[in-house]
């Protein structure tokens, strides 16, 4: 009898080998490692550019525990290979981008009461209360990019305008929107997730956040 090995959606795959590099590098930058400062400094650089323009950045990333994470009997397509390589590369250069100069990390996880999407990253831009149409349409024309040259131009001017107000987000999230966003079908699931995540934010958010950082100070 043989025995299948279910593996988790390759998306999700990407988005955690994400979370567990980007994570490795921000504990090292927020605590001054010079490894991972340089590391960081090499990827900002790149910021907007595709896997193929900066192949010399994988060097920093052992590629290898990227394609044993599906398991025995689960080997990657190249295309899904590909694919990831493109999603993950985009994702670590736009996170240094937005880490630079910054004493607390900037990749935040997005969870049930925290919303650190794309979308609801873009609306805490914006002042409580009131849409900027200007800030949602960066968010539209990133969504309804034709290419993935593209995408990466309008995401780095995003994540320009989220370090200016240092306003966090889920890269690993990103990652693996932006493993989905390179398939068939997958750009129109992606800018969904991003609407809903810019409808669904809610300003009772900051003021949790402000709360629980009033109570974090007068902790003795």
């Amino acid at each position: 009898m043989t025995t299948s090995t279910v593996s988790a959606p390759v998306h999700e795959i990407v988005a955690k080998f994400a979370h567990r590099q980007i994570g490795s590098w921000q504990r090292g930058y927020v605590t001054d490692q010079a490894k991972a400062v340089a590391a960081r400094a090499r990827l900002s650089r790149e910021a907007g550019k595709s896997a193929a323009e900066v192949f010399d950045l994988w060097d920093l990333v052992d590629l290898a525990s990227l394609q044993d994470t599906r398991g025995e009997g689960c080997p990657w397509s190249e295309a899904e290979l590909e694919r990831a390589e493109e999603a993950l590369l985009m994702t670590f250069t736009l996170w240094a981008l937005h880490q630079q100069s910054r004493s607390a990390g900037v990749h935040q996880l997005d969870k049930y009461g925290r919303s650190r999407g794309l979308g609801a990253a873009v609306r805490r831009l914006m002042s409580a209360g009131e849409v900027d149409d200007p800030l949602r349409k960066r968010l539209v024309r990133a969504g309804k990019a034709s290419d993935l040259a593209t995408l990466a131009q309008r995401l780095r001017d995003i994540v320009l305008l989220l370090r200016r107000e240092d306003v966090p987000l889920d890269y690993s999230l990103l990652a693996g929107q932006l493993y989905q966003w390179q398939w068939p079908g997958g750009s129109d699931v992606v800018r969904t997730a991003w609407g809903r995540s810019f409808h669904a934010w809610r300003e009772e958010e900051d003021e949790k956040d402000e709360k629980e950082a009033q109570e974090v100070g007068a902790t003795p």
